[in-house]
C-alpha cells in the first residue's frame, strides 16, 4: 500500500491548476504575515513599513529563486535580537546596519551556489533552540514594556526584565488593557471552536479588537485620563507611523562603517543566525509537506540572499524562511510556491487599501502579539520537549541559553557547541584526541550487496560534526533504494545526528525505497524518545511499563501479537490524509490481530505526531487502530460536524476542493458528522442505510478510509487498557456493516 498525493504541475499548466488553492492560502498567510511584520519592525527598532516591505520582497522576489515548495518568507522575530545588537554595535544609525544586511545577503549567494546548505547541520539541534529561546526572552523583556507603557533603561536583559515587576507601579492602564486583550486573545484563539472565527488568524484579531479601545479612548489626540487620583497621557504617540506615502519608508544603505570590526561582526551575526533559521526551517516545511517534496537548501540560500539583498537596500530588514507563516500556508492546502508569491501582493493590496487603519493600530497590539511570541520561543514547553528527548538536551538548551543571555548570540552559539562537545566527551568516556579520532577517521562506509541492497556501517562517534561526512557516505546511494543503516559500531549517536537518519529515511521512503535502522539494541539513552542521544553499554535491560505489562497480558490471553519496541516503519500511516501534514514522530506499543469474523487484519499502536514545526511545533499523543480491509472501498474522511464548516465549504469550492457530502435522507447523520472525500458518487453508494444508522448510534470517531484501510481513534490521547478494548469492538460492529471479503497482510 503505498498511496500518495499526486504532485502538483509545474510553470504555467502549474499555476492554472493551482492558483485557486495558492490564493485562498496566499490570503490566510497575508492576514497573519501583516500583524507580525509590522511587530517585528517595531521591535527591531525601524520603521514599521519596513517590515511590511521586507514581507513583500520575501513574497514577490524570493518566490522565483528559492528551492523550497510551501514556505513563506520575509521578515522574523528571530533576527529581532540581531537587528538591536546591530544597532548598538553601529552607533544607533539603521543606515549602517542596513548595510550589514545587504552584505549579509551577498554572503547568503556565495554561500549557495558554494552548496554550502548542508553547513547547517553542524549546529547541534539544542544549541539552536537555545540561541531562539534566548532571543524569546530577549524579545519578551523588551516588549512587557510596551505592554504596559513603562520604559526600561537596564544594560542588559535581565535588567529589562527585572524592571517589568519595579515599574509596575507606572503602567499605563489604556495601554496594558489594550495589551491584555491582545494576549488573551492569542492564548485562547485556539480553544474557540466557531469555525467563523477561525477564518481570521488570531494576529489579525488583536489588531482588530484593539481598534474600539483606540476609538474609545480616543489615542488620536493628546489628553490625559485619571483614574484614582493618577493622571495617564493618551496621544497619538502610543500609535504605529504609517507615512501617507508609503514610499516615504524607502532608505538606503549607508557602507561608512564597513572597515570597523563592528560591521563585519554584525554581518556575521546576521547571517549566521537568518542561514541556520532558514535552512532549519526549510527542513521542516518539508515535513509538513503533503506532497513529499524536498528544498532544494542551496538554491534556498540563493533565493533568500537574494531577496534580503533587496531588501537591506530599500530599508527592509533580512528575509529568512518563517516557520508560522509557512504552517498557515501548508493547513490552508497551498499546492505550489505561488502562494508565497500571491502572499506578497495581498500585502501590497493592504497597504494601499488599508493604510488608514493600520495607522488606528496601537503600538500596545504588537507589543502583546511579540511578547506572545517571545513567550512561545522560551516557554516551559520548550524546556520540557528537551527534557522529553534526554536530560543532555535539556542541560544544552540551558547553557547556550544562559551565556547568550550574558553575552551576545555569537558567543551563546560557539559557547552551546563547547559545552555540547565535553558532555559528548564525558559520555563517550574516551580521551581528547581519540574522541576526534572516533569522529573524522571513524571508518563509516557504504557496501553493495549482491541483491542490490545498501548497506550502510556507522562506526566511531557520530555527532553533529560528523554530520557532512555521514551526508557524503550516503549521498551516492539512489533515492529509494533499500538501505539497512547499521549503527551497532557506534559508541554514541547523538540527537542531531538521529535527526538527520530519520529525515534521510523519510526521504527515501516517500520514494518508494526501504530504510531500516538498525544496530541500537544495545545502546542505552536517557529517555524512551526515538531521537535520544545513544550510548553503547553492552546488553541493555529494557524497563517495561505497567500499562505495557497489561497489554502484553490481553495480546496473550486473545493470541495477538505485542511489540512494545519503537518501530520505525511509519510510512503506510502517510498514505492517511490525516498525516499529511503532520509528521510522526514515532510509533509503539503496537498490539496486531485479525477480525476472524470480518476477515481483516488490524492494529492499535500509540503515535506521536507533530503539527507545525519549530515555533508552531504542537506535540501531540494518541492511540490509533488500522484495519486492513479485505477488499476495496472509497477513500473518505469522517470527523465531527462544525458550526460553520458550511462558509469553509464554500472556501474549499472556490479552491476545486470537495465539501461536506449531505444525506437530505438523514439530517441527524449529515448535521453530526462531516462527510468528505473525491468520488462523491462512490461514497453514497457506499454509505448505505444500515452503515448510517450504525454510525448515529455511536459516538463520534475520526474515522479515514485510503481504499484499502480504516484509520480510526476517538481521543488526541493514548488510550487506556479498557479504550482499546472499545476501539476493537467498535471497529469490528463498523465492519459488520460494510461488504468485506478476502484478507491481505497488514503492512510489516
Amino acid at each position: 500500500m503505498n498511496i500518495t498525493n499526486p504532485l502538483p504541475a509545474k510553470g504555467i499548466k502549474g499555476i492554472k491548476e493551482n492558483w485557486r488553492n495558492d490564493l485562498t492560502a496566499a490570503l490566510s498567510v497575508s492576514l497573519v504575515a501583516l500583524p507580525l511584520a509590522l511587530g517585528i519592525a517595531v521591535a527591531s527598532e525601524v520603521a514599521p513599513m519596513a517590515g511590511i516591505l521586507s514581507a513583500i520582497i520575501g513574497g514577490v522576489v524570493t518566490t522565483f529563486f528559492r528551492g523550497g515548495h510551501l514556505a513563506i518568507n520575509g521578515p522574523a522575530a528571530g533576527l529581532i535580537a540581531v537587528i538591536l545588537g546591530g544597532l548598538v554595535a553601529l552607533d544607533g544609525n539603521i543606515n549602517y546596519v542596513l548595510a550589514a544586511i545587504v552584505v549579509s545577503g551577498a554572503i547568503q549567494i556565495i554561500l549557495g551556489f558554494l552548496k554550502m546548505g548542508r553547513f547547517a547541520k553542524l549546529l547541534p539541534s539544542s544549541v539552536l533552540h537555545g540561541i531562539l529561546a534566548a532571543i524569546g526572552v530577549i524579545i519578551f523583556a523588551k516588549q512587557a514594556h510596551y505592554a504596559l507603557g513603562t520604559t526600561s533603561n537596564a544594560n542588559n536583559t535581565i535588567g529589562t526584565l527585572l524592571d517589568i515587576f519595579y515599574k509596575l507601579p507606572e503602567a499605563n492602564p489604556f495601554v496594558f488593557f489594550v495589551a491584555l486583550i491582545g494576549i488573551l486573545t492569542l492564548v485562547f484563539y485556539k480553544k474557540i471552536n466557531y469555525k467563523i472565527v477561525q477564518i481570521i488568524p488570531a494576529p489579525m484579531w488583536v489588531l482588530l479588537l484593539s481598534l474600539p479601545v483606540v476609538f474609545g479612548f480616543d489615542f488620536f489626540n493628546e489628553h490625559t485620563i485619571s483614574i484614582l487620583g493618577n493622571a495617564y497621557d493618551i496621544g497619538p504617540e502610543l500609535l504605529i507611523e504609517i507615512p501617507d506615502n508609503p514610499l516615504d519608508s524607502i532608505m538606503h544603505p549607508d557602507f561608512g562603517m564597513i572597515g570597523t570590526s563592528a560591521f563585519w561582526l554584525t554581518v556575521l551575526s546576521i547571517t549566521m543566525i537568518a542561514s541556520v533559521e532558514t535552512l532549519a526551517s526549510a527542513r521542516a516545511v518539508d515535513k509538513l509537506d503533503p506532497y513529499r517534496r524536498t528544498t532544494n537548501l542551496n538554491k534556498d540560500l540563493v533565493g533568500v540572499g537574494l531577496s534580503t539583498m533587496v531588501s537591506g537596500a530599500l530599508g527592509g530588514l533580512p528575509i529568512i524562511t518563517v516557520i508560522v507563516r509557512s504552517t498557515v500556508n501548508v493547513n490552508s492546502n497551498a499546492r505550489t510556491r505561488w502562494s508565497n508569491f500571491y502572499h506578497g501582493i495581498f500585502l501590497i493590496l493592504f497597504v494601499l487599501i488599508l493604510a488608514p487603519v493600520l495607522r488606528s493600530v496601537p503600538l500596545a497590539a504588537l507589543a502583546a502579539i511579540l511578547v506572545h511570541t517571545g513567550f512561545k520561543l522560551a516557554s516551559p514547553m520548550v524546556f520540557k520537549q528537551a527534557y522529553d528527548q534526554g536530560v543532555e538536551q535539556l542541560l544544552f538548551l540551558i547553557s547556550t541559553l544562559i551565556i547568550t543571555l550574558f553575552t551576545d548570540l555569537l558567543y551563546g552559539i560557539l559557547g552551546g557547541i563547547l559545552v555540547t562537545l565535553v558532555l559528548h566527551m564525558l559520555l563517550a568516556k574516551v580521551g581528547f584526541m581519540n574522541f576526534f579520532k572516533m569522529i573524522f577517521k571513524s571508518g563509516s562506509k557504504v557496501y553493495q550487496l549482491e541483491n542490490g541492497t545498501y548497506d550502510v556501517k556507522i562506526k566511531g562517534i557520530a555527532n553533529f560534526l560528523s554530520a557532512l561526512k555521514i551526508d557524503k557516505l550516503l549521498q551516492d546511494i539512489p533515492i529509494g533504494s533499500n538501505i539497512r543503516l547499521d549503527m551497532s559500531q557506534t559508541r554514541m549517536v547523538d540527537l542531531s545526528i538521529m535527526e538527520n537518519m530519520i529525515e534521510f529515511k523519510r526521504i527515501h521512503d516517500n520514494k518508494g525505497g526501504n530504510v531500516q535502522l538498525i544496530g541500537l539494541d544495545n545502546h542505552v539513552a536517557s529517555t524512551s524518545h526515538n531521537r535520544a542521544l545513544k550510548i553503547i553499554t553492552g546488553r541493555v535491560k529494557k524497563r517495561i511499563s505497567k500499562r505495557q505489562i497489561r497489554l502484553q497480558k490481553l495480546a496473550i490471553a486473545n493470541g495477538w501479537s505485542f511489540d512494545r519496541e519503537v518501530d520505525w516503519n511509519t510510512s503506510y500511516l502517510r498514505n492517511f490524509h490525516f498525516f499529511d501534514s503532520r509528521p510522526i514522530e514515532m510509533k509503539s506499543n503496537s498490539l496486531q490481530g485479525i477480525d476472524v469474523e470480518n476477515n481483516a487484519r488490524w492494529e492499535i499502536a500509540d503515535i506521536v505526531f507533530d503539527e507545525g514545526a519549530l515555533l508552531a511545533l504542537e506535540v501531540y499523543q494518541t492511540t490509533v487502530q488500522i484495519v486492513r480491509l479485505p477488499s476495496p472501498i472509497p477513500q473518505f474522511i469522517i470527523d465531527k460536524e462544525g458550526l460553520f464548516n458550511k462558509i469553509f465549504d464554500r472556501m474549499k469550492a472556490f479552491s476545486g476542493a470537495r465539501g461536506d457530502i449531505n444525506f437530505v435522507k438523514y439530517a441527524g447523520f449529515s448535521g453530526k458528522f462531516h462527510l468528505s472525500g473525491e468520488d462523491e458518487n462512490a461514497i453514497r453508494a457506499f454509505f448505505t442505510d444500515d452503515l448510517i444508522h450504525y454510525l448515529e448510534e455511536n459516538e463520534i470517531h475520526h474515522i479515514e478510509s485510503n481504499g484499502e484501510a480504516l484509520m480510526i481513534f476517538k481521543y488526541i490521547h493514548i488510550a487506556r487498557t479498557d479504550e482499546v478494548r472499545n476501539m476493537l469492538d467498535f471497529s469490528s460492529n463498523l465492519l459488520k456493516h460494510m461488504n468485506l471479503k478476502s484478507t491481505p497482510e497488514l503492512p510489516k
